[in-house]
């Protein structure tokens, strides 16, 4: 139990043949879904960015320039494209769950890196890279998602100190170097509205421990150097930093990268810039505050001139309607005089029809009456001429009946007689036969006794 604190379970990763320092990286958690919010991951997936653009990309290179022009923050939405206001809890913008929005080309190409399974080489060219400071950015994300827990302070220790700023919010606002984003990676959950995969307790507190015994390096610019930078700054009117040289760049080195893309490598530091967008963001603020303080004034005023309008208006219309009510009520009693002439005139001719329609209707039930009854006796009529026939046929079929009856007992009777007739015959010849037996037996009897 004592080993437990440095170590993850086997099964949750997948080791390369290799070995550790292996050019084949090891796969932590699900290795279909890179341990991406499912919310995230629907989203890039129906996405036709990810679907049409970036299914043509085929090789690690393509990934890389795409990244260069395309990626310009590392938040999981686009700016505007979700809105979380009065969501709490499960629903609330840190969970990612309930509402979804335009997936950033950041977290597209970050799924695109895991479906060509990088090798450590790959890795270490993209958190090493020199041409644009979200090249590097994704790298590291592609870390934190992909790695175990174990691991990722050996691959951050050397890139904690790095100074090199990019901006990580969408629309911009957010200014960090690369050393305080990978401190925030290992350190917290949260990353804008999406979580990273949880880190075992034991590996957080011996992360939090090394973090503590490591300060962060504030690096201090000259003051030639610094006003030069600020002087830079003013001319190019920028809201947001620029990032500072990488030691591991080349000067040799040139890339074919559009210009409005490319980045320069000097300006003031973190400290000042985000007090300087704090100032920025605080006068937008109080301007804005008395926009609405004047707007709210003359809405007032004019809501004012409306309700006098509206009131003046209403004097008029009441006085107006009042004499439309009178004139009204006279014409609803002229009306209603003459309705009541006109009723008591359609009563009596509404007599004389109800006293013709009674008429009718005792001439109609009478006929109903008439033919009913001539219906009921033709009904009783065919009704005895069809028991009559009925009868008739019994009485015929009852004679034929007794008839083959007496036929088959005449019948029956001479059988018998023929039968009785035969039987005397032959009883007779047998008395015959009998007879003439015994006589010629006796007279051999005397033959013999003559003989003798």
């Amino acid at each position: 139990m004592a080993n437990v604190g440095n170590q993850l379970p086997t099964q949750a990763v997948s080791k390369p043949p290799s070995g550790k320092h292996g050019n084949v990286l090891p796969l932590w958690g699900n290795e279909k879904t890179m341990n991406l919010n499912p919310m995230i991951l629907t989203n890039v997936l129906s996405s036709p960015y990810f679907k049409v653009q970036l299914y043509e990309l085929k090789t690690y290179h393509e990934v890389v320039d795409e990244i260069y022009f395309k990626v310009t923050h590392i938040e999981p939405w686009e700016k505007g494209s979700r809105k979380t206001a009065g969501q709490t809890g499960m629903c609330g913008g840190v969970r990612g769950v309930g509402t979804g929005g335009i997936v950033s080309t950041a977290f597209c190409l970050l799924y695109k890196l895991f479906t060509l399974k990088l090798t450590r080489k790959q890795v270490m060219g993209l958190i090493t890279h020199t041409d644009s400071p979200y090249i590097r950015a994704l790298g590291f994300m592609y870390i934190r998602y992909t790695q175990p827990p174990t691991d990722l302070l050996d691959w951050y220790n050397d890139f904690l100190d790095d100074e090199e700023e990019l901006d990580v919010k969408a629309g911009g606002g957010c200014v960090m170097t690369i050393g305080e984003m990978l401190r925030s990676f290992m350190t917290k959950l949260e990353w804008f509205s999406t979580l990273f995969p949880r880190i075992p307790v034991p590996v957080q507190k011996a992360i939090d421990q090394q973090m503590k015994a490591r300060p962060r390096k504030v690096v201090q610019k000259e003051p030639e150097e610094e006003a030069e930078s600020e002087r830079q700054g003013e001319r190019r009117g920028s809201r947001t930093p620029r990032r500072t040289p990488s030691p591991k760049r080349s000067p040799k080195r040139s890339r074919s990268r559009s210009h409005h893309r490319e980045r320069e490598r000097h300006g003031p530091s973190f400290d000042r810039e985000l007090e300087r967008e704090r100032d920025r963001q605080r006068k937008e603020r109080d301007g804005r505050d008395r926009d609405r303080e004047r707007g709210d004034r003359e809405r007032r005023r004019s809501r004012s001139a409306d309700r006098n309008r509206e009131r003046k208006r209403s004097r008029s219309g009441s006085r107006e309607r009042r004499s439309e009510r009178r004139e009204k009520e006279r014409d609803g009693e002229d009306r209603s005089r003459k309705k009541d002439r006109d009723h008591h005139k359609d009563r009596g001719s509404e007599r004389e029809r109800s006293r013709d329609r009674k008429s009718r209707t005792e001439n109609d039930d009478r006929r109903h009456k008439d033919d009913r009854d001539r219906h009921r006796e033709d009904r009783k009529a065919k009704r005895s001429s069809r028991s009559r026939s009925r009868e008739r046929r019994h009485k015929s079929s009852a004679e034929e009946k007794v008839r083959k009856r007496d036929r088959s007992h005449s019948k029956e009777r001479e059988r018998e007689r023929s039968h009785k007739r035969s039987r005397s015959k032959e009883r007779s010849r047998h008395q015959r036969d009998s007879s003439n037996e015994h006589s010629s037996k006796h007279g051999e009897r005397k033959r013999s006794q003559s003989a003798e």
